[in-house]
Protein backbone atom coordinates (compact mmCIF):
# COMPACT_ATOMS: atom_id res chain seq x y z
CA UNK A 1 0.00 0.00 0.00
CA UNK A 2 1.68 3.22 -1.07
CA UNK A 3 1.63 5.44 1.90
CA UNK A 4 1.02 9.11 2.25
CA UNK A 5 3.78 11.70 2.16
CA UNK A 6 6.21 9.51 0.26
CA UNK A 7 8.79 12.20 -0.44
CA UNK A 8 6.68 14.75 1.41
CA UNK A 9 8.08 17.85 3.09
CA UNK A 10 9.47 17.39 6.56
CA UNK A 11 8.74 20.35 8.85
CA UNK A 12 7.41 22.33 5.91
CA UNK A 13 10.65 21.82 4.03
CA UNK A 14 8.81 21.77 0.70
CA UNK A 15 10.32 18.61 -0.70
CA UNK A 16 8.27 17.57 -3.72
CA UNK A 17 6.34 14.51 -2.77
CA UNK A 18 4.35 11.45 -3.55
CA UNK A 19 1.60 10.54 -1.14
CA UNK A 20 -1.08 7.89 -0.92
CA UNK A 21 -4.74 8.50 -1.19
CA UNK A 22 -6.93 5.77 0.24
CA UNK A 23 -8.85 3.23 -1.75
CA UNK A 24 -9.40 4.38 -5.31
CA UNK A 25 -13.10 5.09 -5.37
CA UNK A 26 -15.69 7.27 -7.02
CA UNK A 27 -19.32 7.82 -6.10
CA UNK A 28 -22.14 7.78 -8.66
CA UNK A 29 -25.54 9.01 -7.50
CA UNK A 30 -29.07 8.75 -8.82
CA UNK A 31 -32.44 9.84 -7.44
CA UNK A 32 -32.86 6.66 -5.42
CA UNK A 33 -29.42 5.09 -4.93
CA UNK A 34 -25.81 5.85 -4.21
CA UNK A 35 -23.26 3.48 -5.74
CA UNK A 36 -19.66 3.33 -4.68
CA UNK A 37 -17.26 2.33 -7.45
CA UNK A 38 -13.83 0.92 -6.56
CA UNK A 39 -10.80 0.31 -8.71
CA UNK A 40 -8.91 -2.97 -8.53
CA UNK A 41 -5.69 -4.42 -9.90
CA UNK A 42 -5.51 -7.99 -11.13
CA UNK A 43 -2.31 -9.90 -11.87
CA UNK A 44 -2.78 -13.08 -13.91
CA UNK A 45 -0.25 -15.91 -13.82
CA UNK A 46 1.45 -15.07 -17.12
CA UNK A 47 -0.46 -13.53 -20.01
CA UNK A 48 -4.08 -12.46 -20.07
CA UNK A 49 -6.37 -15.48 -20.56
CA UNK A 50 -8.72 -15.48 -23.53
CA UNK A 51 -11.78 -15.29 -21.29
CA UNK A 52 -10.58 -12.52 -18.95
CA UNK A 53 -13.12 -9.98 -20.19
CA UNK A 54 -16.02 -12.33 -19.58
CA UNK A 55 -14.61 -13.39 -16.23
CA UNK A 56 -14.36 -9.80 -15.03
CA UNK A 57 -17.79 -8.92 -16.38
CA UNK A 58 -19.38 -11.92 -14.66
CA UNK A 59 -17.92 -10.74 -11.35
CA UNK A 60 -19.46 -7.29 -11.87
CA UNK A 61 -16.39 -5.48 -13.14
CA UNK A 62 -15.46 -3.30 -16.12
CA UNK A 63 -11.96 -3.25 -17.58
CA UNK A 64 -10.40 0.21 -17.36
CA UNK A 65 -6.94 -0.69 -18.65
CA UNK A 66 -5.40 -3.92 -19.91
CA UNK A 67 -1.64 -4.44 -19.71
CA UNK A 68 -1.06 -7.66 -21.68
CA UNK A 69 2.75 -7.35 -21.57
CA UNK A 70 2.65 -8.03 -17.82
CA UNK A 71 -0.61 -9.96 -17.50
CA UNK A 72 -2.28 -7.12 -15.65
CA UNK A 73 -5.71 -5.50 -15.68
CA UNK A 74 -7.19 -2.46 -13.96
CA UNK A 75 -10.88 -2.90 -13.21
CA UNK A 76 -13.68 -0.72 -11.89
CA UNK A 77 -16.62 -2.29 -10.10
CA UNK A 78 -19.61 -1.33 -7.97
CA UNK A 79 -19.98 -4.90 -6.73
CA UNK A 80 -18.86 -4.99 -3.06
CA UNK A 81 -18.12 -8.71 -3.47
CA UNK A 82 -16.12 -8.28 -6.67
CA UNK A 83 -12.82 -9.64 -5.33
CA UNK A 84 -14.30 -12.70 -3.64
CA UNK A 85 -16.26 -13.62 -6.75
CA UNK A 86 -13.28 -13.04 -9.02
CA UNK A 87 -10.75 -15.04 -7.02
CA UNK A 88 -12.42 -18.28 -7.98
CA UNK A 89 -10.37 -18.14 -11.19
CA UNK A 90 -7.32 -20.38 -11.17
CA UNK A 91 -5.34 -18.10 -13.50
CA UNK A 92 -5.30 -15.11 -11.13
CA UNK A 93 -2.17 -14.81 -9.02
CA UNK A 94 -3.24 -11.72 -7.06
CA UNK A 95 -6.00 -9.13 -6.97
CA UNK A 96 -6.48 -6.18 -4.65
CA UNK A 97 -7.96 -2.71 -4.33
CA UNK A 98 -5.85 -0.22 -6.25
CA UNK A 99 -4.03 2.62 -4.55
CA UNK A 100 -3.54 6.14 -5.81
CA UNK A 101 -0.54 8.43 -5.47
CA UNK A 102 -0.82 12.16 -4.97
CA UNK A 103 1.89 14.63 -5.93
CA UNK A 104 2.34 17.48 -3.46
CA UNK A 105 4.57 20.54 -3.40
CA UNK A 106 4.94 21.08 0.30
CA UNK A 107 3.87 24.19 2.21
CA UNK A 108 5.05 27.59 0.94
CA UNK A 109 3.92 29.44 4.06
CA UNK A 110 5.89 31.11 6.84
CA UNK A 111 9.65 31.20 6.42
CA UNK A 112 9.24 29.72 2.93
CA UNK A 113 8.07 33.14 1.81
CA UNK A 114 11.63 34.43 1.36
CA UNK A 115 12.50 33.74 -2.29
CA UNK A 116 15.91 33.89 -3.97
CA UNK A 117 16.55 36.82 -6.29
CA UNK A 118 18.75 34.92 -8.73
CA UNK A 119 21.15 36.97 -10.81
CA UNK A 120 22.35 35.89 -14.25
CA UNK A 121 26.01 35.30 -15.00
CA UNK A 122 27.85 37.52 -17.47
CA UNK A 123 26.95 35.10 -20.28
CA UNK A 124 23.23 35.30 -19.45
CA UNK A 125 23.05 31.86 -17.82
CA UNK A 126 22.62 30.55 -14.27
CA UNK A 127 25.60 28.21 -14.52
CA UNK A 128 27.37 29.56 -11.44
CA UNK A 129 24.28 28.71 -9.37
CA UNK A 130 24.17 25.08 -10.52
CA UNK A 131 26.52 23.69 -7.90
CA UNK A 132 25.12 20.18 -8.44
CA UNK A 133 25.56 19.93 -12.22
CA UNK A 134 28.93 21.71 -12.09
CA UNK A 135 30.13 19.20 -9.52
CA UNK A 136 29.08 15.99 -11.26
CA UNK A 137 30.20 17.15 -14.73
CA UNK A 138 33.57 18.50 -13.50
CA UNK A 139 32.64 22.09 -14.36
CA UNK A 140 31.04 20.98 -17.63
CA UNK A 141 34.09 19.07 -18.90
CA UNK A 142 32.00 15.93 -19.36
CA UNK A 143 29.92 17.74 -22.00
CA UNK A 144 32.92 17.75 -24.34
CA UNK A 145 33.29 14.00 -23.89
CA UNK A 146 29.60 13.13 -24.34
CA UNK A 147 26.61 15.47 -24.29
CA UNK A 148 24.04 12.90 -25.40
CA UNK A 149 23.74 14.02 -29.03
CA UNK A 150 25.17 15.99 -31.89
CA UNK A 151 24.10 19.50 -32.83
CA UNK A 152 23.64 20.39 -36.48
CA UNK A 153 21.94 23.00 -38.61
CA UNK A 154 18.62 21.20 -38.29
CA UNK A 155 18.75 20.95 -34.51
CA UNK A 156 20.03 18.03 -32.46
CA UNK A 157 20.57 14.39 -33.35
CA UNK A 158 19.95 12.57 -30.10
CA UNK A 159 22.21 9.61 -29.40
CA UNK A 160 20.18 8.48 -26.37
CA UNK A 161 16.69 9.20 -25.01
CA UNK A 162 15.43 9.40 -21.42
CA UNK A 163 11.77 8.78 -20.64
CA UNK A 164 10.44 10.96 -17.82
CA UNK A 165 7.48 9.30 -16.08
CA UNK A 166 6.08 12.21 -14.12
CA UNK A 167 3.68 15.17 -14.26
CA UNK A 168 4.51 16.16 -17.85
CA UNK A 169 6.96 18.64 -19.35
CA UNK A 170 6.79 22.24 -20.53
CA UNK A 171 7.67 21.26 -24.10
CA UNK A 172 8.15 24.85 -25.24
CA UNK A 173 10.55 25.83 -22.49
CA UNK A 174 13.57 27.43 -24.21
CA UNK A 175 15.95 25.21 -22.25
CA UNK A 176 14.10 22.01 -23.17
CA UNK A 177 12.41 22.40 -26.55
CA UNK A 178 15.41 21.32 -28.66
CA UNK A 179 15.55 18.01 -26.77
CA UNK A 180 11.84 17.33 -26.35
CA UNK A 181 10.66 14.36 -28.42
CA UNK A 182 6.99 14.15 -27.51
CA UNK A 183 5.42 11.54 -25.30
CA UNK A 184 2.07 10.28 -24.11
CA UNK A 185 -0.58 11.33 -21.61
CA UNK A 186 -2.14 8.49 -19.61
CA UNK A 187 -4.70 10.66 -17.81
CA UNK A 188 -8.27 9.93 -18.98
CA UNK A 189 -11.03 12.48 -19.54
CA UNK A 190 -12.16 13.84 -16.20
CA UNK A 191 -9.06 12.55 -14.45
CA UNK A 192 -8.80 9.10 -12.96
CA UNK A 193 -11.99 9.32 -10.94
CA UNK A 194 -14.04 11.76 -12.99
CA UNK A 195 -13.56 14.71 -10.64
CA UNK A 196 -11.05 16.77 -12.66
CA UNK A 197 -13.05 18.46 -15.44
CA UNK A 198 -10.03 20.24 -16.93
CA UNK A 199 -8.66 16.87 -18.02
CA UNK A 200 -9.83 16.28 -21.60
CA UNK A 201 -8.32 12.87 -22.19
CA UNK A 202 -6.00 13.97 -25.01
CA UNK A 203 -3.31 11.28 -25.14
CA UNK A 204 -0.85 13.68 -26.78
CA UNK A 205 -1.20 16.42 -24.16
CA UNK A 206 1.80 16.15 -21.82
CA UNK A 207 1.55 19.72 -20.50
CA UNK A 208 3.00 19.85 -17.01
CA UNK A 209 0.29 21.07 -14.65
CA UNK A 210 2.44 20.73 -11.53
CA UNK A 211 6.05 21.61 -12.33
CA UNK A 212 7.72 18.50 -10.98
CA UNK A 213 8.31 16.81 -14.35
CA UNK A 214 9.71 19.95 -15.96
CA UNK A 215 12.20 20.37 -13.12
CA UNK A 216 13.27 16.73 -13.47
CA UNK A 217 13.64 17.10 -17.26
CA UNK A 218 15.92 20.12 -16.87
CA UNK A 219 18.29 18.19 -14.63
CA UNK A 220 18.54 15.52 -17.32
CA UNK A 221 18.72 17.49 -20.56
CA UNK A 222 18.44 21.22 -19.93
CA UNK A 223 20.35 23.30 -22.48
CA UNK A 224 19.98 27.06 -22.07
CA UNK A 225 20.22 29.26 -19.01
CA UNK A 226 20.60 26.03 -17.05
CA UNK A 227 22.31 22.82 -18.09
CA UNK A 228 21.38 19.22 -17.49
CA UNK A 229 23.74 16.26 -17.20
CA UNK A 230 23.36 15.59 -20.92
CA UNK A 231 22.52 18.88 -22.69
CA UNK A 232 21.83 17.04 -25.97
CA UNK A 233 19.97 14.01 -24.64
CA UNK A 234 16.49 13.43 -25.98
CA UNK A 235 13.63 13.49 -23.47
CA UNK A 236 10.16 11.98 -23.77
CA UNK A 237 7.32 12.79 -21.38
CA UNK A 238 4.98 10.14 -19.98
CA UNK A 239 2.37 12.07 -18.05
CA UNK A 240 0.77 10.02 -15.29
CA UNK A 241 -0.53 12.67 -12.86
CA UNK A 242 -3.81 14.43 -13.51
CA UNK A 243 -4.31 18.11 -12.76
CA UNK A 244 -5.26 17.29 -9.17
CA UNK A 245 -1.91 15.55 -8.74
CA UNK A 246 -3.30 12.00 -8.55
CA UNK A 247 -2.25 8.77 -10.26
CA UNK A 248 -3.04 5.12 -9.47
CA UNK A 249 -0.64 2.25 -10.09
CA UNK A 250 -1.88 1.08 -13.48
CA UNK A 251 -1.02 4.18 -15.55
CA UNK A 252 2.48 4.19 -14.04
CA UNK A 253 2.95 0.55 -15.04
CA UNK A 254 1.47 1.34 -18.46
CA UNK A 255 3.88 4.26 -18.84
CA UNK A 256 6.86 2.00 -18.10
CA UNK A 257 5.66 -0.43 -20.77
CA UNK A 258 5.04 2.37 -23.28
CA UNK A 259 8.45 3.94 -22.71
CA UNK A 260 10.12 0.56 -23.18
CA UNK A 261 8.12 -0.07 -26.36
CA UNK A 262 9.06 3.39 -27.63
CA UNK A 263 12.71 2.41 -27.38
CA UNK A 264 13.92 4.87 -24.75
CA UNK A 265 17.35 4.11 -23.32
CA UNK A 266 16.64 5.21 -19.76
CA UNK A 267 13.53 5.68 -17.63
CA UNK A 268 13.49 8.15 -14.73
CA UNK A 269 10.85 7.77 -12.01
CA UNK A 270 11.12 10.43 -9.32
CA UNK A 271 8.11 8.82 -7.72
CA UNK A 272 7.38 6.12 -5.21
CA UNK A 273 5.53 4.80 -2.24
CA UNK A 274 5.04 1.73 -0.10
CA UNK A 275 3.28 -1.56 -0.72
CA UNK A 276 2.19 -3.54 2.33
CA UNK A 277 2.00 -7.30 1.99
CA UNK A 278 -0.47 -7.52 4.87
CA UNK A 279 -2.76 -4.98 6.47
CA UNK A 280 -6.24 -4.90 7.98
CA UNK A 281 -8.97 -2.45 7.12
CA UNK A 282 -12.04 -2.62 9.36
CA UNK A 283 -11.00 -6.11 10.40
CA UNK A 284 -10.64 -7.52 6.89
CA UNK A 285 -7.21 -8.61 5.69
CA UNK A 286 -5.80 -7.06 2.52
CA UNK A 287 -2.49 -6.91 0.67
CA UNK A 288 -0.91 -5.03 -2.21
CA UNK A 289 0.57 -8.10 -3.85
CA UNK A 290 -1.04 -7.39 -7.24
CA UNK A 291 0.46 -3.88 -7.24
CA UNK A 292 3.89 -5.22 -6.36
CA UNK A 293 3.77 -8.01 -8.96
CA UNK A 294 2.87 -5.58 -11.73
CA UNK A 295 5.62 -3.17 -10.66
CA UNK A 296 8.15 -6.01 -10.78
CA UNK A 297 6.96 -7.31 -14.12
CA UNK A 298 6.94 -3.85 -15.70
CA UNK A 299 10.50 -3.08 -14.59
CA UNK A 300 11.71 -6.47 -15.80
CA UNK A 301 9.94 -5.90 -19.13
CA UNK A 302 11.84 -2.62 -19.53
CA UNK A 303 15.17 -4.14 -18.53
CA UNK A 304 14.62 -6.98 -20.99
CA UNK A 305 14.22 -4.31 -23.67
CA UNK A 306 17.61 -2.89 -22.70
CA UNK A 307 16.21 0.07 -20.73
CA UNK A 308 18.02 1.32 -17.63
CA UNK A 309 15.48 2.20 -14.91
CA UNK A 310 16.26 4.83 -12.26
CA UNK A 311 14.10 5.75 -9.25
CA UNK A 312 14.27 8.03 -6.22
CA UNK A 313 14.71 6.55 -2.76
CA UNK A 314 12.07 8.73 -1.09
CA UNK A 315 12.11 11.53 1.44
CA UNK A 316 10.89 10.00 4.70
CA UNK A 317 14.28 9.84 6.50
CA UNK A 318 13.75 6.09 6.88
CA UNK A 319 16.22 3.22 7.03
CA UNK A 320 14.74 0.86 4.48
CA UNK A 321 16.79 -2.05 5.84
CA UNK A 322 14.89 -1.82 9.14
CA UNK A 323 11.68 -3.52 8.03
CA UNK A 324 9.95 -3.20 11.38
CA UNK A 325 10.52 0.56 11.41
CA UNK A 326 8.83 0.86 8.01
CA UNK A 327 5.69 -0.91 9.22
CA UNK A 328 5.75 1.09 12.46
CA UNK A 329 6.09 4.27 10.40
CA UNK A 330 2.97 3.43 8.42
CA UNK A 331 0.97 2.69 11.55
CA UNK A 332 2.12 5.81 13.41
CA UNK A 333 1.58 8.17 10.50
CA UNK A 334 -1.38 6.65 8.65
CA UNK A 335 -2.90 3.84 10.66
CA UNK A 336 -5.81 4.08 13.05
CA UNK A 337 -8.27 1.76 14.75
CA UNK A 338 -9.66 0.82 11.33
CA UNK A 339 -6.38 0.55 9.42
CA UNK A 340 -3.54 -1.56 10.83
CA UNK A 341 -0.35 -2.53 8.98
CA UNK A 342 1.23 -5.79 10.07
CA UNK A 343 3.12 -7.22 7.10
CA UNK A 344 6.34 -6.57 5.23
CA UNK A 345 6.56 -3.12 3.64
CA UNK A 346 8.13 -2.74 0.18
CA UNK A 347 9.19 0.53 -1.44
CA UNK A 348 8.04 0.88 -5.04
CA UNK A 349 9.62 1.37 -7.45
CA UNK A 350 12.85 1.88 -5.48
CA UNK A 351 12.72 -1.56 -3.87
CA UNK A 352 11.93 -3.38 -7.11
CA UNK A 353 14.71 -5.57 -8.57
CA UNK A 354 16.33 -4.04 -11.65
CA UNK A 355 15.96 -0.41 -10.51
CA UNK A 356 18.89 1.89 -9.73
CA UNK A 357 17.75 3.47 -6.45
CA UNK A 358 19.14 6.91 -5.63
CA UNK A 359 19.54 8.67 -2.29
CA UNK A 360 20.10 12.41 -2.02
CA UNK A 361 23.48 13.96 -1.24
CA UNK A 362 24.04 17.66 -0.59
CA UNK A 363 26.49 20.45 -1.36
CA UNK A 364 28.22 20.77 1.98
CA UNK A 365 28.99 17.26 3.28
CA UNK A 366 30.61 14.04 2.05
CA UNK A 367 29.47 12.15 5.13
CA UNK A 368 25.83 13.18 5.57
CA UNK A 369 22.88 12.72 3.24
CA UNK A 370 20.25 15.42 2.81
CA UNK A 371 18.15 15.35 5.99
CA UNK A 372 15.05 13.97 4.29
CA UNK A 373 16.62 11.15 2.25
CA UNK A 374 15.74 7.51 2.80
CA UNK A 375 18.69 5.14 3.04
CA UNK A 376 19.57 1.53 3.82
CA UNK A 377 21.94 -1.29 2.98
CA UNK A 378 20.84 -3.37 -0.01
CA UNK A 379 18.46 -0.53 -0.94
CA UNK A 380 20.58 2.43 -2.04
CA UNK A 381 22.70 1.85 -5.13
CA UNK A 382 24.18 5.34 -5.47
CA UNK A 383 23.60 8.88 -4.28
CA UNK A 384 23.33 12.07 -6.33
CA UNK A 385 22.98 15.77 -5.48
CA UNK A 386 19.37 16.46 -4.54
CA UNK A 387 20.10 19.46 -2.36
CA UNK A 388 18.83 20.56 1.02
CA UNK A 389 18.50 23.73 3.12
CA UNK A 390 22.19 24.14 3.89
CA UNK A 391 24.40 23.36 6.91
CA UNK A 392 22.90 25.99 9.21
CA UNK A 393 19.46 24.42 8.92
CA UNK A 394 20.93 20.92 9.27
CA UNK A 395 22.53 21.93 12.58
CA UNK A 396 19.64 23.92 14.04
CA UNK A 397 16.43 22.77 12.39
CA UNK A 398 15.45 26.45 12.38
CA UNK A 399 13.24 27.25 9.40
CA UNK A 400 14.63 30.77 9.35
CA UNK A 401 18.12 29.37 8.78
CA UNK A 402 17.25 27.77 5.45
CA UNK A 403 19.26 28.77 2.41
CA UNK A 404 17.41 27.86 -0.79
CA UNK A 405 20.57 28.15 -2.88
CA UNK A 406 21.67 24.80 -1.44
CA UNK A 407 18.76 23.24 -3.33
CA UNK A 408 18.87 22.13 -6.97
CA UNK A 409 18.22 24.74 -9.66
CA UNK A 410 16.38 23.63 -12.79
CA UNK A 411 13.57 24.45 -15.20
CA UNK A 412 10.00 25.28 -14.16
CA UNK A 413 6.92 25.65 -16.42
CA UNK A 414 6.72 29.21 -17.72
CA UNK A 415 2.92 29.21 -17.62
CA UNK A 416 2.72 28.30 -13.91
CA UNK A 417 3.09 30.75 -11.07
CA UNK A 418 6.72 31.01 -9.96
CA UNK A 419 7.68 28.44 -7.35
CA UNK A 420 8.04 30.13 -3.97
CA UNK A 421 11.83 29.73 -3.84
CA UNK A 422 12.17 32.11 -6.80
CA UNK A 423 9.51 34.75 -7.41
CA UNK A 424 11.35 36.89 -9.96
CA UNK A 425 12.84 34.20 -12.21
CA UNK A 426 10.03 32.82 -14.35
CA UNK A 427 10.76 29.40 -15.79
CA UNK A 428 13.25 28.30 -13.10
CA UNK A 429 13.08 27.09 -9.51
CA UNK A 430 15.10 25.75 -6.62
CA UNK A 431 13.74 22.41 -5.39
CA UNK A 432 15.18 19.66 -3.26
CA UNK A 433 14.41 15.99 -2.74
CA UNK A 434 15.39 12.57 -3.94
CA UNK A 435 13.19 13.55 -6.89
CA UNK A 436 16.00 15.93 -7.82
CA UNK A 437 18.72 13.31 -7.22
CA UNK A 438 17.34 10.50 -9.40
CA UNK A 439 17.34 12.47 -12.70
CA UNK A 440 21.05 13.22 -12.25
CA UNK A 441 21.70 9.47 -12.32
CA UNK A 442 19.26 9.04 -15.23
CA UNK A 443 21.21 11.71 -17.09
CA UNK A 444 24.48 9.91 -16.37
CA UNK A 445 22.95 6.67 -17.63
CA UNK A 446 21.84 8.55 -20.72
CA UNK A 447 25.27 9.89 -21.63
CA UNK A 448 26.80 6.46 -20.94
CA UNK A 449 24.33 4.95 -23.42
CA UNK A 450 25.11 7.69 -25.91
CA UNK A 451 28.81 6.86 -25.64
CA UNK A 452 28.28 3.09 -25.42
CA UNK A 453 25.00 2.11 -27.08
CA UNK A 454 25.92 -1.56 -26.78
CA UNK A 455 25.87 -1.47 -22.96
CA UNK A 456 23.17 -3.40 -21.13
CA UNK A 457 21.36 -1.94 -18.10
CA UNK A 458 23.59 -4.05 -15.86
CA UNK A 459 26.71 -2.64 -17.52
CA UNK A 460 25.40 0.92 -17.24
CA UNK A 461 24.71 0.46 -13.55
CA UNK A 462 28.07 -1.20 -12.94
CA UNK A 463 29.91 1.72 -14.55
CA UNK A 464 27.94 4.29 -12.54
CA UNK A 465 28.72 2.46 -9.31
CA UNK A 466 32.37 1.78 -10.15
CA UNK A 467 33.10 5.44 -10.91
CA UNK A 468 31.05 6.98 -8.07
CA UNK A 469 32.83 9.16 -5.51
CA UNK A 470 33.30 7.08 -2.37
CA UNK A 471 31.49 9.27 0.15
CA UNK A 472 30.54 8.14 3.64
CA UNK A 473 32.15 5.01 4.97
CA UNK A 474 34.84 3.42 2.80
CA UNK A 475 33.23 1.09 0.30
CA UNK A 476 29.51 0.44 -0.05
CA UNK A 477 27.47 1.94 2.78
CA UNK A 478 23.84 2.44 3.77
CA UNK A 479 23.78 6.18 2.99
CA UNK A 480 25.53 6.58 -0.36
CA UNK A 481 25.52 3.01 -1.65
CA UNK A 482 28.55 2.80 -3.93
CA UNK A 483 29.05 6.56 -3.61
CA UNK A 484 27.91 9.78 -5.24
CA UNK A 485 27.42 9.23 -8.99
CA UNK A 486 29.61 11.36 -11.24
CA UNK A 487 29.16 11.90 -14.98
CA UNK A 488 32.73 12.95 -15.68
CA UNK A 489 34.16 9.91 -13.92
CA UNK A 490 31.74 7.59 -15.69
CA UNK A 491 32.69 8.94 -19.13
CA UNK A 492 36.40 8.93 -18.44
CA UNK A 493 36.38 5.61 -16.60
CA UNK A 494 38.10 7.08 -13.56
Amino acid sequence: MKKKKRGMAIVASSVLAMSLLGFSTSVHTSASTQTVSKNYLIAYSQSLPKNYLAEIKNAGGEVVRAMPEVGGVEVRSTNPNFLSQLKSSGTIVAANSERAYKLENGNPEGADGQPVDLQKDADGTYWSSQWDIRHLTNEGKSFAIESGGKRNAGGVTHKAVVGVIDSGIDAGHPDLKANFLGGKNFVPKGGYYGDVPEEKGDSSNVTDTNGHGTHVAGSIAGNGKIKGVGPDLGIRAYRIFDASGSAPTSPIVAAILQAANDGVDVINMSIGGFDSLKYYFEGTRYSDIADLLLWKRAVQYAVNKNVTVVASAGNDSLNYADKKSLTDYLNVNYGDENLVFSGVTVDVPGGVPGVITVSSSNKWSTNQLAFYSNYGNSFIDVAAPGGDNGPAYAQTGDLNQRDFTFRALSTWPRYLAPYFTMQKNYGYAYLHGTSMAAPKVAGIAGVIKAAHPEYTPAQVQALIEKTALDYGKVGHDELFGSGEANAYNALTGK
